[in-house]
């Protein structure tokens, strides 16, 4: 049995109707992939949308979500109640079936350095798939959130484990 995987990306856009239809189509074009729910967050200007699916699918879904996030959301002027770093906040991988939570560790660093290299974006990894002990909580590496990071970027216990070390100039949104 192929392993069935979920991602449960957090995005910072809770408002703009438009912008989290493109990251949702992005997630539907890929083959393999079944985007299973949306929950828009308007206070907390935050969207979570879950989707799953054959393992390899779901991770290039996961990457063209990011992608299309960065793209239409801009950090700047972006302010909501949860704390956040980042257009796409966190990008989590989930066993369903036929594969474990280890197991996916090599899938999230796979997806991290992707992201990192080829859209240029700074990232974090925590949990499971953290390089540093003292990077493992979530709530320690959001600490500042956003409105913070350009500093804590450039100080050497916070390089990030895949991208540049300074924040990412906006996309031109389309």
């Amino acid at each position: 049995m192929s392993p069935i995987i979920e991602c449960v990306p957090n995005f910072s856009e809770g408002k703009d109707l438009l912008a989290l239809e493109r990251i949702a189509a992005a997630i539907r074009a890929q083959s393999g992939v079944q985007l299973l729910h949306t929950d828009i967050g308007a206070a907390a200007h935050r969207t979570v949308m879950t989707f799953a699916g054959a393992h390899e699918a779901v991770v290039e879904a996961a990457f063209q979500a990011i992608m299309v996030a960065s793209e239409v959301i801009d950090m700047r002027f972006h302010k909501g109640e949860h704390p956040r770093i980042g257009a796409t906040d966190v990008c989590p991988l989930v066993p369903v079936q036929g594969i474990s939570l280890s197991a996916l560790v090599p899938s999230a660093l796979q997806l991290a350095k992707r992201v990192g290299e080829e859209l240029q974006i700074p990232v974090y990894l925590y949990e499971m798939a953290a390089s540093k002990p003292e990077r493992k909580r979530l709530a320690d590496i959001r600490k500042g959130e956003y409105e913070q990071l350009a500093q804590k970027i450039n100080h050497p216990a916070w390089i990030p484990d895949f991208g540049p070390k300074f924040l990412t100039p906006v996309l031109e949104r389309q």
